[in-house]
């Protein structure tokens, strides 16, 4: 059976006379007058002054009496404490309640804001650095340090005191942080959830904070969600790709024919057909071998001439080769084989008409004959071979590339907020292991 709601209640602070409203009368045990900061203590009838304080209170960015809801309960802001570490490395705190469901902690870091709950177990210690509540793993992030209060506003259900100190030690998974804060008569842990600033300012009207950075402890890479469905989507994409070169990469070579080259160096000319191609639209690879060549140089025309329409479809080659002696040995360069290539020929009927053209080098001299590859005797000739419909390799990389590129920033991203992060941990790597070792 849910407790029975408080009724607010008001009284006077002794020390200035303001008036102080109590939203967890019957729960609150010490409050700190909104007017001039002095601690009350309200277990007492007459309102006994604990501490008498003479300044002015604080602006918070969320007013005391303040109601919103997160997580489908609606809180109200009732106290409010400023604490650091030994005055350094500052945050703030505010003690939300409802009649129904308790206490919880709204804390606020370098613009972050968490939802905090106290536990009622204590987190099984999994091995020195990692503890575990259920099924999260916490990783030790923070060393024990000590927490002071540096300012107190509102009312608490335990008699706070500024310059209170606890002991203090954090372990975050992404998206929480359990922090434990022991004193001289308990240790107390409270696991806090990092909240959205959307939510925050649905709830509370806080407007969202500038980017933070270093990244809090518990504050999950914005890059590791995208990184993770864009590893999946690229691996998917291209295995698909593979797939589709394989299963419709098109032919191999084929053979298409061998004619003689003239001695004499005239022009000379080949058809060859049918050539069927089946595709809608591919792309034709035409390739000349002159295994005779030396010194000299082959020009080849290839025309696909379509028989339904005689739409033609060029492409030029050239196979040379050179080779000789000089001062530094033998020496060669070109290749007798020429690939060229003709891209989006429909499919159609074609014929294949071969023009080609011996020449030798009028530079060749005794030190690089030509052998005599156009003589007669040699038996000189061109082979020519084609394939239709082959996926470019090129093509496959520059899918390659352009799937990997923002995987690439979006890992480079994610390891530099990731590298940050934890550079803020007590137990941060900090290169000097080899050192120290010496």
């Amino acid at each position: 059976m849910a407790p029975p709601a408080p009724a607010a209640r008001a009284l006077t602070c002794p020390a200035c006379g303001g008036g102080v409203e109590l939203r967890a009368a019957g729960y609150t045990v010490h409050v700190a007058c909104q007017y001039c900061g002095s601690i009350l203590d309200v277990t007492d009838p007459q309102v006994k002054l604990v501490t008498q304080y003479h300044h002015q209170a604080a602006q918070l960015e969320i007013p005391l009496g303040t109601r919103g809801a997160l997580r489908g309960v609606e809180w109200e802001a009732i106290g409010y404490l400023r604490r650091s570490e030994n005055g350094t490395y500052g945050w703030e705190e505010y003690l939300l309640f409802n009649p129904y469901h308790g206490y919880r902690w709204l804390v606020k870091v370098r613009g972050g804001w968490s939802l905090g709950e106290a536990l009622t177990v204590t987190p099984d210690w999994i091995s020195y650095d990692t503890l575990a509540i259920g099924p999260e793993a916490y990783s030790h992030f923070f060393a024990d340090g000590e927490a002071q209060v540096d300012y107190v506003l509102g009312e608490f259900y335990w008699r706070v005191a500024v310059g209170e100190r606890v002991k203090t030690g954090d372990w975050v998974r992404p998206g929480a942080m359990l922090s434990r804060e022991e004193n001289a008569q308990e240790v107390s842990w409270t696991r806090n959830e990092l909240l959205p600033a959307k939510e925050m300012r649905k709830a509370f009207g806080v407007e969202p904070p500038r980017k933070i950075w270093p990244p809090l402890p518990h504050q999950p890479s914005p890059y590791g969600a995208w990184l993770k469905t864009g590893l999946a989507i690229g691996a998917a994409a291209f295995a698909f790709l593979l797939v589709m070169a394989v299963l419709f990469g098109g032919t191999g070579w084929s053979a298409a024919g061998s004619f003689p080259i003239a001695a004499d160096g005239r022009e000379q000319s080949a058809t060859l057909g049918p050539v069927t191609l089946t595709n809608r639209y591919q792309k034709v690879e035409l390739r000349a071998e002159v295994p005779r060549l030396e010194n000299g140089w082959l020009d080849i025309d290839y025309r696909l001439v379509d028989r339904a329409t005689q739409q033609a479809y060029e492409a030029y080659g050239a196979a040379e080769r050179y080779s000789g002696y000089d001062s530094d040995g033998a020496w060669n360069e070109g290749s007798r084989r020429s690939t060229v290539s003709i891209a989006s020929v429909p499919a159609g009927s074609y014929d294949l008409i071969v023009d080609y053209k011996g020449n030798r080098w009028s530079g060749a001299s005794s030190s690089s004959s030509d052998s005599g590859w156009m003589d007669a005797g040699n038996q000189p000739e061109v082979q020519v071979e084609m394939r239709q419909g082959r996926i470019y390799g090129s093509n496959l990389f520059i899918a390659l590339l352009l799937i990997a590129l923002p995987l690439l920033f979006a890992l480079i991203a994610h390891a530099t907020f990731e590298t940050a992060r934890k550079n803020e941990s007590d137990f941060a790597s900090t290169g000097d292991d080899d050192e120290d070792d010496e």
